[in-house]
């Protein structure tokens, strides 16, 4: 995993640079319409799977005390999250970026009051001064790849490497060879990815308590959570995929089991992006343009699986306090999960960070995170896999969408336009023109 990570980096600022390099700004602009309305339709159809199971099969009835008390979850504040999430599309410095991410802390501020009645002191317990304590937001950071803001700065970066055409053509061949390295040291560390993701796994299953002692409630839970995963991955997304491509969806995802797999080991989607690049555009032949923006785009925005859980999970909680929603706060869930989903880091359990902003919409303690913890690290790895199951038949969606566009764009881009070859993958056809230029030229002189 840690070989995965140290890759992400630079193919996520390479590809998104490159695929936006090789189109216009009409071109793509249309491309990320597409994509963005994929990402909104697959995650609110995932939010409205999870309250729709979650109501019927109902987990969290019976008793609370079958629950296991785990340590406090750092609290937060609703809008303090959105606007962080906001702040962190525009980071202040590129470089902090690639290793820190805004996130606001809270303080504790000793506030003095002196009070006056009549021009003489107002003493309280003996006191002239009262105290209080209080908490304030400040700015702060935590660790990690801010990938929001350097999605947003490549896309801008890469547009305009792509209208600059000759200037910019130095630039565009510089990050198409960084992608090309960045993918052969993917197929390279593939040959030691089942040995680490087997390591990954069994060290999960040695750290985790007794299954017998997990309560009937907490059983039900991880059940529904399953059963909502598994419907939005084998029917939903597959069923989207035929009605648009009129294509066998299954071949499709036959294609992306070493990057599924990958997902469910490492539980980040983040960390699976090198592999589900090879994984489309070797095994499913997707166009790179495509897979270059839609791809790192939605590893970042694109959480399926994280907004199924949480709004199955807040109503859980809800139920497990014997809490009955109304339709409005139903509503409330769908809708905050949703964007809240888009806030979650593509990390491994970043899903329950953001869960607190969904449980303070509707009023519903926070502290109760904790009742989810012990098989979060599970479900986790599930719902990342069905991340990256969306995020790949949204490229293939996208780009048969986009094919006729693509299509047109050949042959203005001539040589610059990055393709698949049969013996030689990852290599540009400008090079292999070059290459046979200079043959012909050596037979003419040697004529």
């Amino acid at each position: 995993m840690r070989m995965l990570q140290m890759l992400v980096l630079p193919l996520l600022v390479s590809s998104l640079i490159t695929g936006m390099a090789a189109l216009d700004g009409r071109a793509s602009g249309r491309m990320g319409m597409r994509a963005v309305i994929y990402y909104t339709t697959t995650t609110v159809i995932a939010v409205f799977i999870g309250i729709i199971l979650v109501l019927i099969i109902h987990p969290g009835k019976g008793s609370r005390d079958e629950f296991i008390k785990q340590p406090k979850i750092e609290q937060i504040n609703p809008a303090d999250a959105f606007l962080d999430l906001i702040r962190n599309m525009f980071p202040p410095n590129i470089v902090e970026a690639c290793t820190k991410q805004f996130k606001t802390q809270y303080a504790k501020r000793v506030v003095h009051v002196t009070m006056t009645v009549n021009d003489t002191i107002f003493t309280l317990n003996g006191s002239q001064v009262i105290t209080r304590e209080e908490m304030i937001p400040v700015p702060g950071s935590v660790n990690g790849v801010n990938a929001l803001g350097l999605v947003v700065f490549s896309i801008c970066f890469g547009l305009i490497i792509g209208s600059m055409r000759e200037k910019g053509q130095p630039l565009k061949d510089f990050f198409d060879c960084l992608n090309e390295v960045i993918m052969r040291l993917v197929a390279i560390i593939m040959w030691y990815a089942p040995i680490g993701i087997l390591f990954l796994i069994a060290g999960k299953i040695v750290e985790m308590d007794d299954i017998a002692d997990m309560g009937g409630q907490l059983g039900m839970y991880t059940v529904t959570v399953i059963c909502g995963l598994l419907v939005h991955a084998i029917i939903v997304l597959p069923t989207l995929y035929f009605l648009v491509t009129r294509k066998n969806p299954f071949v499709f995802i036959a294609g992306l089991l070493q990057a599924l797999i990958t997902a469910l080991g490492t539980s980040s989607s983040s960390a699976t992006l090198p592999i589900t690049f090879k994984c489309l555009e070797e095994n499913n032949k997707v166009d790179k343009r495509v897979t270059r923006f839609v791809l790192p785009v939605g590893a970042t925005i694109n959480m399926d699986g994280t907004a199924l859980y949480e709004a199955l999970a807040a109503i859980f909680i809800a139920q497990v306090n014997d809490y009955d929603l109304n339709f409005g706060q139903i509503l409330t869930i769908s809708i905050t999960a949703t964007a809240a989903s888009i806030g979650a880091a593509g990390i491994p359990q970043a899903g329950l960070v953001t869960m607190v902003i969904v449980l303070t919409s509707v009023g519903l303690p926070t502290d109760d995170i904790t009742l989810i913890i012990a098989v979060d690290w599970f479900l986790d790895r599930l719902r990342t896999t069905t991340n990256v199951l969306g995020d790949s038949i949204g490229a293939g969606i996208v780009e048969h969408l986009s094919r006729h566009e693509l299509q047109k764009k050949d042959p203005e881009l001539g040589n610059s336009v990055v393709e698949e070859a049969e013996k030689k993958p990852y290599q540009l056809i400008g090079q292999e023109n070059e290459c046979d230029t200079e043959r012909s030229v050596n037979s003419e002189t040697k004529m």
